[in-house]
This record gives C-alpha cells, structure tokens and sequence, in this order.
C-alpha cells in the first residue's frame, strides 16, 4: 500500500534512523536478530532505509541514489520497488518459499509507511522513539555505528576503522578501546557490530 501524502522534507539521516528502527522493530528487535544470527540483515537494512527515504521524501533518482550510497541502480531500483505485503508474508512465515523480492527493501518500505500513516516520520526523535525502547531493543548503537562507516569498503582495517568512528562512546566504553581488542580485517559490517556486541558484554 503506498502513501500518497505530500513529503515535507527534513532531515534525510533522522528519517532513514527511524525507518531502520521501525524495520527493525517488525523483525522484533536486534535481540531476536542476534538470536537467530542475522546480523548480516543490519547493513542491507540500513541501506534500504537510505534508499526508501532518499526516494520518497529527497525526490532522488535511482542513479543519484546508487553514487550517495555506493550501490548500483538496480540495487537501489529493487529495494525502492520490492513488494512489502509479500515480504511481510514471508517474514510473518505464511510464505513457504523465499520471495524473490528484496526482503530489506520490503521491509523499509514496510516501516517508512507505518511511519508516514502515523505522522511520525516527521517528529523529533525522542517522540518516535523512546530511550527505554531504545534500550530494550539494543538498537541505538548499532544504528550510528552504521551510519559512521557508511561507504567503508570491507575488509577493513583498525586505522580506518578508527578514523570513521572516534569519539564513540558506547555504554560508557570508548569505541577506540573497543577496536584495540578486535582481530583484523574485519570482514563485513556485521562482523563489527558483532565484535562490537562481544566487547560490550565482557
């Protein structure tokens, strides 16, 4: 179902932070993701929230959208016109076999029109979202390490990695301390967020 309302514009980070949360929220939280060890859905996710915003509400082109992100056109083409109702059939399980939609791009059209219907695409981060939840959920972090390392190419090494992330701090550690105790190169973003979790805890 499309939402036809007018975009009002904003800012295109806060909007695509809030669909990657609100997707992530449909898939019940990085919790069940860490469970079920699909970790490797963050990084595709939050590309198509990027995607799904910088369509909808930046009025980009496919072509403008795959140089801001570093993606070709038909990857940005299939996550902004992948068929959300079949992908939430598939994640709900009602699907026996994988569609052959783009299931991050379904699921970031999925919660930019929850979003837009409820009106709250649009209001400050604290009304969309809040830290409890964000607690809960484990997100928050997550979501701006993701943001930082946008257009890093992996594998990647500590220096780089360092450069892209200073000043972090997660739950009270520093990120420098964090990346000291990682093995190198780390292989994908996932990978990161999953060493990044491991440190965390210990």
């Amino acid at each position: 179902m499309e939402v036809i309302a007018r975009p009002k514009g904003g800012n295109i980070d806060k909007m695509a932070e809030k669909v990657f949360m609100e997707a992530l929220s449909i898939l019940g939280g990085l919790k069940k993701l860490v469970q079920y060890r699909n970790l490797t859905w963050l990084p595709s996710l939050a590309e198509a929230a990027y995607v799904v915003v910088l369509k909808n509400e930046a009025m980009k082109t496919y072509r403008e959208i795959a140089e801001f992100l570093g993606i070709t056109e038909t990857t940005a083409r299939n996550i902004a016109t992948a068929d959300e109702e079949k992908v939430l059939e598939y994640i709900e399980g009602e699907l026996e076999e994988r569609p052959k939609e783009h299931i991050a791009g379904g699921l970031a059209k999925l919660a930019y029109n929850r979003l837009k219907e409820s009106g709250k695409l649009y209001e400050d981060e604290e009304v969309i979202i809040g830290n409890r939840e964000i607690e809960v959920l484990d997100i928050d972090w997550a979501v701006h390490v993701l943001a930082k390392i946008k257009g890093v190419d992996f594998p990647a090494g500590k220096e780089q990695l360092m450069e892209r992330l200073k000043g972090m701090v997660i739950k009270g550690k520093k990120i420098e301390e964090i990346l000291d105790k990682l093995e190198y190169p780390v292989n994908s973003p996932a990978e990161l967020l999953h060493g990044i979790k491991v440190n965390l805890e210990q």
